[in-house]
């Protein structure tokens, strides 16, 4: 399997601090970054080993080749101060509009077009921990068909909170920010057996998870789209469209029901809710 991953990176600690992006404290960001990067090639690539018989690979059967392409615009950025072995990720520098970043992430799947299995896009303070989350949305695809896209939950987990995680894509508090995009009753909940029980997958009413994840065939009927690469900004905000507009246009969105939530997941690096704005289990009023 062949595995591209595109990372929007942009710091700017003058910036207000709406976004982990905007904060004053450069620290919590670049931890942020190196471990969306390490959790790619540590939970997917190949140098995995076994202690005792280092040359022997371990996992054999579901590492791919990993390729991460981070995108950044003028200097602001943090890369520069990384010290990360060789090959691990590709530096794309633009001039783009801070704010627009994740289409230049769009561009770079785009040209990539024939050379890879799936095509990624996730902002860069989201980890990846399961190994089988690839095979799982083959899984999926095998019976939704590729019109569906299977989004994963995102999470924050935090040791001094009433709940140890908080999945953090709830409800939102303006259904309209994406009723315009989907119809979320057309086949709104689709279930099938995986690991000995009945797993439940639903349509929402926020699909943002801060990433997508596209095999193929759905990235090339994307990237064909007339609307694709078109710089936009209606649902929420440009971050929050680059994300999740384009998928939601274009694919019927579901995400694992509460039940079974953590079915396909991520994990938030940036404790927003639970470690820091909230004190108590609520929705954010919107993606972020």
């Amino acid at each position: 399997m062949r595995i591209l991953f595109t990372i929007p990176h942009y710091y700017d600690p003058k910036g207000g601090g709406r976004y982990g992006s905007l904060k004053a404290a450069s620290a919590p960001r670049r931890n942020a970054l190196v471990g969306t990067l390490f959790s790619l090639h540590a939970t997917f690539g190949r140098r995995q080993g076994l202690l005792g018989n280092p040359t022997a690979g371990s996992n054999t059967e579901l590492a791919a080749d990993v390729e991460v392409v981070v995108c950044t615009t003028g200097e602001r950025h943090l890369l520069g101060g990384l010290k990360l072995p060789a090959g691990l990720m590709r530096h794309h520098s633009t001039k783009a509009e801070p704010m627009y970043l994740g289409y230049e992430c769009h561009e770079v799947l785009r040209r990539s077009l024939g050379r890879f299995d799936y095509y990624c896009y996730l902002e860069d303070d989201i980890a990846l921990l399961d190994p089988l989350f690839f095979r799982k949305l083959a899984w999926f695809n095998g019976f939704a068909g590729d019109e569906a896209l299977l989004q994963p939950n995102r999470h924050e987990v935090a040791a001094t909170q009433g709940n140890y995680k908080l999945y953090i894509d709830g409800n939102l508090t303006r259904p309209e920010w994406s009723n315009r995009w989907q119809n979320i009753a057309e086949q709104h909940e689709l279930s099938g057996e995986a690991f000995g029980m009945r797993v439940r997958f639903q349509r929402v009413n926020n699909p943002h998870s801060g990433c997508f994840f596209l095999n193929a065939r759905q990235m090339a009927h994307w990237a064909s789209r007339p609307d694709f690469l078109t710089r936009e900004n209606c649902f929420v905000g440009p971050l929050e469209s680059a994300a999740t507009l384009g998928v939601m246009r274009h694919f019927r969105v579901y995400k694992p029901s509460r039940e079974n939530a953590g079915f396909l997941e991520v994990r938030h690096l940036d404790n927003r809710y639970l470690g820091v704005r909230l004190g108590k289990q609520r929705a954010p009023a919107e993606p972020a």
